[in-house]
C-alpha cells in the first residue's frame, strides 16, 4: 500500500465506487455534501441511495468538510457532476497543495463554455497535473466484484504509471493512455448515442437496429473527437467503443433509460425529476451540438437526440427520421 493519500470528491455511485476500490492501495477520504450520506458511510459502511445493497470498505472515511478532505491529499479525484464541477474546484483551490494531480471521473461538458472537465481544471488550478479515469465502468457491477477494465489518461507518463497502480484493484484492470482529449470526449459523447439507442429500444427496435445505431454512433463521435484533437485509435478502445457498448446496452445506463422513457412519450422534466443520479447526456447535448457546428462535423444521430431533448421533435418521429436517412459511403455521416 502506498502512503499517497487520495481524496475523492463526490459521494455518488461512481465516486463511492472509485473510493472503495482505491482503499486496497492507499488511504482514502471521500467527501460528500450530504451529512446523512457521510454518517451512513462511516457508521453502516453503505450508501443505499446510490449503491443499494453494496458493502463499502470499513477503511473508507467520509467527511462533509471539504477543507479537511483536500488539505493533506496527494491526489484529488473529482466525481462531481459537470455543471457543479467548476464551483467545487474553486473551493478546492483554497486548500489544495501545490502540484497535486487532479483526476476527473466526470463524463460531461460545461454547458456555458462547452469545455471539458480537464480544461476547467487547467483554468482553475494551473500547474497541477491533470487526467481522467474513464471506460465501461458500471458502478454496481464493480461493487458486486465483477471484472471490469478502465483507462487512466494523462500526458505526464511518470505520474500516469504511478496512478495506474493506485487505481487498479483486484478484478478492476486499469490501462494507461496519453490521449486525454480523446479519452475524455469518448466518455462525454457516447452518452448522447445511448439516449438514441434507448429511444429505439423503447419503441421495440431489434438487435440489428441497436447494433447499427451503436456502430454509426461510434463513427459520429469519432469524427468530432478527432476534429477536436483526439486520436482515432482512442475511440476504438475502452474510452470509446468499450464505454459506448456498456452505456448503450446496460439496463443500469442512465442515458439509455432516458431514451426509453422518451420513447414512451414521457415529459423530459418528469423523467429527470425521478432520477437520483445525473444523466450527463441530457446536460451535455446542447454543448455537443455547438461543438459539432464549431468544428464543421455532421452528427445526424446527436442532432436528432438534441431535437427531442429540446422539445422540437418526439422520440418516435426522430427515430423514424434516422431510419430514413439516405445511406452513403460508410465513411460518411448518416
Amino acid at each position: 500500500m502506498t502512503d499517497l493519500r487520495v481524496t475523492v470528491l463526490g459521494g455518488g455511485s461512481w465516486g463511492t465506487t472509485v473510493a472503495s476500490l482505491v482503499t486496497r492501495n492507499a488511504p482514502v477520504t471521500l467527501w460528500a455534501r450530504n451529512p446523512a450520506t457521510v454518517a451512513e458511510i462511516n457508521t453502516h459502511h453503505t450508501n443505499e441511495t446510490y449503491l443499494p445493497g453494496a458493502a463499502i470498505p470499513e477503511k473508507l472515511v467520509a467527511t462533509n468538510d471539504i477543507a479537511e478532505a483536500v488539505r493533506d491529499a496527494g491526489v484529488i479525484v473529482m466525481g462531481i457532476p459537470s455543471q457543479n464541477f467548476r464551483s467545487v474546484l474553486e473551493i478546492v483551490k483554497e486548500h489544495i497543495r501545490a502540484w497535486v494531480p487532479v483526476i476527473s471521473l466526470t463524463k460531461g461538458l460545461e454547458l456555458d463554455t462547452r469545455k471539458r472537465m480537464t480544461e476547467i481544471i487547467n483554468e482553475v488550478l494551473p500547474g497541477h497535473p491533470v487526467g481522467v479515469l474513464t471506460g465501461p465502468n458500471l458502478a454496481r457491477e464493480i461493487m458486486a466484484g465483477q471484472a471490469a477494465a478502465g483507462v487512466i489518461a494523462m500526458r505526464d507518463t511518470t505520474i500516469l504509471q504511478e496512478l495506474q497502480g493506485v487505481f487498479k484493484s483486484g478484478l478492476f484492470r486499469v490501462y494507461t493512455n496519453t490521449d486525454v482529449i480523446g479519452c475524455e470526449l469518448g466518455g462525454v459523447l457516447k452518452n448522447i448515442i445511448a439516449i438514441a439507442v434507448g429511444m429505439g429500444d423503447g419503441q421495440g427496435a431489434g438487435d440489428n437496429t441497436r447494433a447499427g445505431l451503436i456502430t454509426r454512433g461510434l463513427a459520429e463521435i469519432s469524427r468530432l473527437g478527432v476534429a477536436m484533437g483526439g486520436r482515432p485509435e482512442t475511440f476504438a478502445g475502452l474510452a470509446g467503443m468499450g464505454d459506448m457498448i456498456a452505456t448503450c446496452t446496460s439496463p443500469q445506463s442512465r442515458n439509455r433509460h432516458v431514451g426509453i422513457q422518451l420513447a414512451k412519450g414521457r415529459d423530459m422534466q418528469d423523467i429527470i425529476s425521478e432520477m437520483v443520479m445525473v444523466a450527463e447526456g441530457v446536460k451535455s447535448a446542447p454543448a455537443v451540438m455547438a461543438l459539432a457546428e464549431q468544428y464543421g462535423v455532421e452528427m445526424p444521430i446527436a442532432r436528432d437526440v438534441y431535437r427531442v431533448l429540446s422539445g422540437d421533435a418526439t422520440a418516435s418521429r426522430a427515430f423514424r427520421g434516422l431510419l430514413r436517412v439516405e445511406a452513403r459511403a460508410e465513411s460518411e455521416p448518416g
